[in-house]
């Protein structure tokens, strides 16, 4: 546990250390909010039974988690250009404990993009209390660690960050409109209802709007499967992805 964390809290020094890449980090989703979702919220009114505006802030929510975790594990490649990875794999622990402390760290690091988005959906507005606040944020933990684990499955075999930057955008994009992040599912066409169902963003920010939605009027309107269904579908997603990235990124080291 303690390898763990230090780890996980090297990645966090590394963003606190980078304004930078807060700044932009931070920027992007309340762009997404504040545009996107309140110009449709203009534009469609009561006529979809639901606020578009809260729909785009529980999708963009999730997908910013997810997104920022699976991102971040392109570290992972720095690290190994830099050979750091070879030093860390010397040490006396398993080598699971040593991606486990990226995944987490990568999880700390997306959890403050988070709160400030539901600080911004406050300035906007959005109804939110205590107990549906934590509901979300432990959702959001739940999708930023599947959000990393599927990071490392697909960066466990790239070389490099300039392949990491071409791949990672033709993986995650088509994802924004196949989990519903800004358009709702329900009657999809068969083809694009079966690429849905294997897109593992779907199942974060459909848990997200389980959390925000929970005992609300436009829960059927809005949610696709239960809270028990998207834990499952994600617990044995991030099992898989898990383990296999790590094999994988391993067999990679010795390889090298």
């Amino acid at each position: 546990m303690n390898a763990i964390l230090t780890i996980a809290q090297r990645d966090l020094n590394k963003l606190l250390r980078d304004p930078a890449r807060m700044l932009s980090t931070f920027v992007f989703p309340f762009i997404f909010m504040a545009a996107l979702g309140g110009t449709m919220q203009a534009s469609l009114g009561s006529r979809i039974g639901f606020d578009f505006l809260v729909f785009t802030f529980t999708g963009v929510f999730g997908q910013t988690l997810f997104q920022s975790s699976a991102m971040g594990l392109v570290s992972l490649i720095e690290d190994r250009q830099n050979d750091f990875s070879q030093e860390i794999f010397v040490a006396p622990i398993s080598r699971y404990t040593i991606v486990m402390g990226k995944v987490i760290g990568e999880t700390l690091v997306a959890l403050p993009q988070g709160l400030a988005i539901l600080a911004f959906a406050l300035v906007l507005g959005i109804p939110l209390g205590l107990p549906r606040v934590g509901a979300m944020l432990a959702a959001g933990l739940v999708a930023c660690l599947l959000g990393a684990a599927f990071g490392l499955l697909v960066l466990s075999n790239l070389r490099s960050q300039r392949a990491a930057e071409q791949v990672f955008p033709f993986i995650l994009l088509p994802q924004f409109f196949l989990a519903g992040v800004f358009n709702p599912l329900q009657g999809l066409p068969w083809y694009l209802d079966a690429l849905s169902r294997i897109s593992p963003m779907r199942y974060a920010v459909d848990l997200i709007r389980d959390a925000y939605y929970a005992g609300a009027s436009e829960y059927p309107l809005v949610v696709l499967d239960g809270a028990l269904v998207n834990l499952a579908i994600i617990g044995v997603m991030f099992a898989v992805f898990f383990a296999l990235g790590t094999v994988l990124f391993v067999r990679a080291e010795h390889n090298r």
